[in-house]
Formats: C-alpha cells, sequence, structure tokens
C-alpha cells in the first residue's frame, strides 16, 4: 500500500510538471511547421536557467520521431560567453493544439503552453509553463511593436501572470 501511495505522488508530481495554468487555454489550429525556425525572447519572467542572458534565442526544428528539437541560446555579457540548452519537445494531445512538454533533462518534461498567437504571420507568440511563474514573449524578428507587446502583457495579466516582473531581454 505505501509503495502504491508512493508511485501515485510520483505521477502527480510528474504530470502536474506538463499541466496548464488554471484559466489559461492554449491555442487550437496550431501548425508545427509554421511554428518551427528562430523566435527571439522579447521578454521573460526571471528564473534561474535564463538569468543574465541576453540576445535570447529560441530554435526549433522538427525530429525524426516527430517532436522538436529545441535549442536555446543566449549570451552572459558578465562571463563574455554564450550559452547553449538543447532539449526535445512533444505534443501533449492532439497536435493542432498549442500545449507541448519539453524536456532539457533527461525523463523530465515541463509544460510549453502557447497562450497566444499570430495565427496569421506566426510573428509572435506569448508562452507559459505549468504555472503563471512562467512566461515569454517571442517574436519573429529582434523586436516587436509596442502595442503588440502592450496586448500581450495585457492578455497575460488577466490571467494572473505578474508582468511588473517582466524582464525586457535586450536583442542587441
Amino acid at each position: 500500500m505505501h509503495k502504491l501511495l508512493m508511485i501515485s505522488v510520483f505521477i502527480a508530481i510528474l504530470s502536474s510538471c506538463t499541466g496548464i495554468p488554471q484559466g489559461v487555454t492554449p491555442v487550437t489550429g496550431f501548425e508545427k511547421e509554421r511554428y518551427l525556425g528562430t523566435w527571439y525572447e522579447i521578454a521573460r519572467l526571471d528564473h534561474s536557467f535564463e538569468r543574465g542572458l541576453e540576445q535570447v534565442t529560441a530554435t526549433y526544428s522538427e525530429q525524426d520521431d516527430g517532436g522538436i528539437k529545441v535549442i536555446n541560446r543566449g549570451f552572459n555579457p558578465k562571463k563574455n560567453e554564450w550559452k547553449t540548452a538543447e532539449g526535445k519537445a512533444y505534443f501533449v494531445n492532439e497536435d493542432d493544439v498549442g500545449h507541448l512538454k519539453v524536456s532539457f533533462f533527461g525523463p523530465f518534461y515541463a509544460s510549453y503552453v502557447i497562450i497566444e498567437l499570430d495565427k496569421k504571420d506566426y510573428e509572435y507568440a506569448l508562452v507559459s509553463g505549468p504555472d503563471t511563474d512562467y512566461l515569454w514573449i517571442l517574436s519573429r524578428q529582434p523586436v516587436l511593436s509596442k502595442d503588440i507587446v502592450l496586448s500581450l502583457e495585457s492578455k497575460a495579466a488577466s490571467l494572473g501572470f505578474d508582468t511588473s516582473a517582466l524582464i525586457y531581454v535586450n536583442q542587441g
């Protein structure tokens, strides 16, 4: 009985990492092929794995198994060096819903939830993790119009994200 309880707790912990923040709905009508390529990080909530990084990009490409190869790259000006992390992503359910799980560390996955997406041109996206502690504003270009950024911030704030804590990334 004790072993069953431990297994249940472990499964609950793992599945919570691929959950969706309360009140958030991933985009539908998602087209993976159009999302592939390089995205520039315009803004993010702070986390140790990106702390201090500038010129941050995420590049997505198709893997042979149908998943998505993820390469995150950023420059640390204090150390004068580039930091790169390679991962993989897979759809949690349907492949036309913007809810993926991404892993940079072996069998451990976390949510990648596309909350908002420019479905016409795939030029910008608002992305969260499994809860409101993770948020990114992404763009195909190093600069995104102020109006779009404000609109994405407003949407994020209405969903419970602390947009006052956003860090705007130097893409210089």
